[in-house]
């Protein structure tokens, strides 16, 4: 007698789902799905309180793809179960591949679900399978986890579940047969140019003749890989909490830790920002640059998110901006800062024995780009103003967009936060302050 599946299912019903009972299955038509959506409906009749639905994702990209859609429905029609078909259109960009691009909208749809989980139907093979791509990806810990049983899929507190990662598809396709459901077939299954078709049709069989359990084996690897993926991300937050400081990681500190424990702490570190990881051999010539740049050295990492750079005993992370343009300020209080999004920063005053006269606040004043060649009239003569912020200790990558202020008539009157014009000053006036803001309120630039 086959086993009991759907007592299966509910006897390890995960803890994590604990009281959320309307679960919307993803549908493609194929056997597993066929198999999950047949074995949630049983648990349905054992369970009435579980609200059940199903969502098809038509990708469009087989000429079946219609015929897979209506199989679907007939299906759903048949069990009692809503379903949704939402059609996506798929664009590939360079250096992205079709199966990447298909999932991501798959999983789109997935995060404008109505129901609190969304069961999928990959299972012991998938793993297997998964786990082995992404060794021969060179994966390290957290690819080689492959799937979990259960994750969140948004910030709206929206659950993703595979509760049949414990079982083999010869095991469903078992299950399927008995019950006399159909299923589609996707051709595209076949075409051994994509990887995971490459293992399953040439590669993996033959592993099995030598190996029977290979998909235990992996699937046990994977959950190992998953503990470790585990002590990492706690060992790495500890890390990021002993080195953090006012505008970023305290270098010293960091410095003290194993080489593993660096890379580890900034990748935790970027993933707090919301950044991409870099790649490891970029992580790691960074690292080295660290370590071997002389103290008034300013290395740099550039990352499509933003730069990682060591500055004043701190690595700091500063977001990527687009270039500022002339800005026209409105008549200023100096007794409140301006926010300025687009300049990355925060316009401020203060008052010294040498300053701009209120006058001058009142308005017409402009924030512009430093273009080259700027020289500010000093005490003693004009000085260049990229002199003038190297002297400040200014890092290069500030340098490059710290505002200049200028008159509505075109003169320049102040670097912020580092000089004013002496042609100008009013002795005692304001003294206007720049604070560049980080990710992380990174670095008080405002003198």
């Amino acid at each position: 007698m086959p086993p009991d599946l759907a007592a299966q299912l509910l006897k390890h019903w995960p803890d994590e789902l604990s009281g959320l009972c309307v679960l919307e299955v993803g549908l493609s038509g194929g056997l597993d799905s066929m198999a999950l959506l047949s074995l949630l409906c049983e648990a349905r009749e054992r369970r009435p309180q579980l609200r059940l639905s199903a969502v098809h994702v038509h990708h469009g990209l087989s000429p079946n793809a219609d015929a897979w859609a209506e199989h679907c429905r007939q299906v759903c029609a048949r069990l009692d179960v809503p379903l949704r078909v939402e059609r996506v259109h798929l664009a590939v960009a360079g250096g992205e591949s079709l199966e990447a691009v298909a999932r991501e909208a798959r999983y789109r749809v997935y995060r404008q679900s109505a129901a609190q989980v969304i069961a999928l139907a990959h299972h012991l093979d998938d793993q297997a399978e998964t786990v082995l791509l992404q060794l021969l990806r060179g994966g390290g810990a957290r690819a080689l986890a492959a799937m979990p049983a259960v994750r969140p899929l948004d910030g709206a507190g929206r659950m993703l579940w595979r509760p049949l990662l414990g079982h083999a598809r010869a095991e469903l396709e078992a299950y399927v047969r008995s019950r006399d459901l159909g299923w589609v077939e996707d051709e595209s299954n076949q075409d051994t140019r994509y990887r995971r078709n490459l293992l399953r049709q040439d590669i993996l069989p033959r592993i099995e003749q030598a190996i029977p359990h290979y998909r235990q084996h992996l699937a046990r690897a994977a959950s190992l890989q998953a503990d470790a993926v585990e002590l990492l991300a706690e060992v790495s937050a500890a890390d990021l909490a002993a080195c953090r400081v006012d505008g970023g990681l305290d270098w010293l500190r960091l410095k003290s830790l194993s080489p593993a424990r660096q890379r580890h702490a900034l990748l935790a570190w970027l993933q707090a920002l919301g950044w991409p990881a870099p790649e490891p051999a970029a992580l790691r010539e960074f690292l080295r640059q660290l370590h071997q740049a002389g103290p008034e050295a300013c290395p740099l990492l550039r990352l499509p998110a933003g730069s990682l750079l060591r500055f004043g005993g701190a690595v700091q992370a500063w977001p990527a901006l687009a270039a500022p343009q002339a800005t026209a300020l409105p008549p200023l209080d100096p007794a409140q800062s301006l926010l300025l999004p687009s300049w990355g920063g925060r316009l401020g005053w203060a008052w010294r024995a040498s300053g701009l006269d209120a006058a001058h606040l009142a308005g017409g004043l402009v924030l512009r780009p430093r273009q080259g060649g700027e020289k500010l009239p000093g005490r003693a003569g004009r000085r260049a103003v990229k002199d003038l912020l190297r002297e400040a200790g200014l890092p290069p990558l500030l340098r490059q967009r710290w505002p200049l202020l200028y008159s509505g008539a075109g003169d320049l009157l102040a670097v912020p936060g580092v000089a004013v014009s002496q042609a100008h000053a009013a002795g005692p006036g304001w003294w206007p302050l720049w604070q560049a803001a980080g990710p992380e309120n990174a670095s008080d630039q405002s003198g």
